[in-house]
């Protein structure tokens, strides 16, 4: 593992924004060894997102389940060029960041709304996709989840290489903190686009440890319902009513 001697800097930039939320209801027990969270985050166990059309309240909504791979663009755009409802439901431990933040974008541009229902979970680039929604909803019982972002895949490795020294080792850290510092720009960037106050970086996700192992994986923050407000992640009072629609859309040409 990387000491945690190295500068705070570097570790700050260890993360893209994995954004999360919300409060767990009584039947979510909290996780004695991160309160914040529901003990069991209920999240897809797909290895990639699948993208299914369900009936509910008499309106077609999309629901986005499983990992955010590196493939899930093209099914993505597929799903929405046959979906003619305007709600996305999302369950998802996270995945590719890169990738959250491109989803995303295409969610705004097809002018849709996002939501995670009552007993979901949507971690990490998750909730970069969530994001995108042109109105946002956490239900009660919900849970939206921030992570530190780790470019670093090989925590033992890379200790091993820092602690011989050497202009290799320094190559090495200057490499690791470029890379963070790039994808820290593009969280930003992203932010401001959506919407959301950048705040929400400083003063949570900046803050968390961003490097793990097997043993002491990168842990989750999950947001209150006072946060989720505080930051503008849902930017709308309440869960929709059963009739709620988004503003009218028509479908960017790459959906057409």
């Amino acid at each position: 593992m990387i000491r945690q001697g190295l500068p705070r800097r570097f570790a700050a930039c260890f993360a893209t924004i994995a954004v999360l939320s919300g409060t767990a209801t009584p039947a979510q027990p909290r996780d004695p060894d991160n309160p914040t969270c529901p003990q069991s985050p209920n999240w897809s166990t797909n290895a990639e997102m699948r993208f299914t059309v369900r009936e509910a309240n008499g309106e077609s909504v999309l629901l986005g389940e499983g990992v955010i791979d590196d493939n899930l663009i093209p099914r993505l755009t597929e799903a929405l060029r046959g979906f003619r409802g305007e709600e996305v439901r999302l369950r998802s431990p996270g995945g590719n960041p890169q990738i959250g933040n491109q989803a995303g974008v295409l969610l705004r541009a097809a002018m849709l709304r996002t939501r995670v229902p009552a007993g979901w979970a949507c971690a990490g680039s998750c909730a970069f996709m969530f994001l995108g929604g042109i109105e946002r909803y956490v239900d009660d019982g919900g849970t939206l989840a921030v992570r530190m972002f780790t470019n670093v895949t090989d925590t033992a490795a890379v200790g091993r290489q820092i602690a011989e020294g050497g202009a290799r080792a320094q190559a090495l850290i200057d490499g690791i903190a470029l890379e963070a510092a790039r994808e820290a720009a593009q969280d930003n960037d992203y932010l401001i686009r959506m919407g959301v106050s950048r705040n929400l970086l400083f003063d949570i996700v900046y803050r968390m440890r961003g490097i793990g192992d097997a043993e002491h994986p990168v842990p989750l923050r999950c947001l209150t319902a006072e946060e989720l407000r505080r930051y503008n992640v849902v930017n709308t009072a309440g869960a929709p009513p059963p009739s709620a629609r988004a503003p009218s859309r028509s479908l960017p040409p790459e959906l057409n």
